[in-house]
């Protein structure tokens, strides 16, 4: 089941209706706080752990997959781990794309696959809310746009964990189109004034293969829909109409019918993401194209030395 985050978690301030969550918003963390935490032995491998606080569309997969190609490129065997969700198969496939995945019901299941198939780095996609893994490395991921919308904890807002809890970590990534930032780092810093922060913006790699004088209708099924957009308008792209999906969205026929319809009606071309476009399987249609991107980290020789 898809459900579409609510409107109010992205005001800048808490509304009514968050304040009415609160209660169990506090239930959650206090369940969270005393619940028996697992053994966290170490593991005789090295990982680095995507995550964010922040729910969906903070960029952790375009991160994995560009660290892993880091890592390639100095001769080192990574793969990425996963922890299994039946609805993560568009994430699952994007990752299988572009090195080997392990994936299984427990991320430390998965991690000791790689380490029986001889891997030196285990890049985990998720799972920093996991206190089972001691991670080698740790960064935080947050969009740009969403940043921590209106600051409260799941359901109250889009928060897993609380923002000042940043203070118990030593990196954090902004992904986006380099929006906010100046304003977003003022508030990590107060928070933890020694902390990393790193930049990734996002950039198309087949923006070849569509044509700027056409008026596109996009749709996405992400938790970013709004910096995919603002990432094809920076592009010159002529965007007549977008439409949002609830992240992870599973399209059926009479969806890509109705997007299909519409664009005619608009005389527009259809683009979406490439997670969206591998969401459709056997109801790809050539009418729909999808934009390839990847993330590109302002501060790479910095990172390195870090992962170094």
């Amino acid at each position: 089941m898809n459900i579409k985050k609510p409107n109010f978690w992205d005001k800048k301030t808490p509304n009514l209706f968050a304040y009415l969550l609160l209660p169990i918003a506090l239930i959650i963390k206090i369940f969270s706080y005393f619940k028996k935490k697992p053994d966290n032995k170490k593991m005789n491998i090295k990982t680095i752990c995507i995550g964010n606080f922040y729910i969906g569309g903070t960029g952790k997969t375009s991160l994995c997959i560009k660290i892993n190609k880091i890592l390639k490129k100095k001769k080192i065997k990574s793969c990425f781990i996963k922890k299994f969700y039946k609805n993560q198969a568009d994430e699952q496939k994007l990752l299988e794309n572009n090195g080997k995945l392990f994936l299984s019901l427990t991320r430390r299941e998965a991690i000791q696959s790689a380490i029986d198939e001889n891997y030196e780095v285990a890049i985990l996609d998720d799972g920093i809310q996991d206190k089972s893994i001691t991670y080698d490395l740790s960064f935080i991921c947050f969009n740009n746009i969403n940043w921590i919308g209106n600051g409260m904890t799941i359901p109250a807002g889009p928060l897993r964990e609380d923002i000042g809890n940043l203070k118990n970590y030593d990196h954090v990534f902004l992904n986006g189109n380099l929006e906010n930032l100046d304003e977003i780092k003022t508030q990590i810093l107060k928070i933890n004034s020694e902390i990393n922060i790193h930049l990734g913006k996002y950039e198309i790699t087949n923006l070849n293969e569509f044509k700027k004088e056409n008026d596109y209708l996009v749709f996405s099924g992400i938790g970013n829909h709004l910096t995919f957009v603002a990432m094809l308008k920076e592009h010159g792209f002529k965007i007549k109409k977008d439409l949002e999906f609830s992240d992870h969205y599973q399209y059926n026929r009479n969806d890509l019918n109705k997007i299909i319809s519409e664009a005619e009606l608009l005389n527009c071309k259809i683009i979406t993401t490439e997670k969206d476009f591998l969401r459709l399987n056997e109801k790809n249609d050539s009418k729909i194209k999808f934009i390839k991107s990847e993330l590109k980290i302002i501060d790479e020789e910095k990172l390195i030395k870090f992962i170094n």
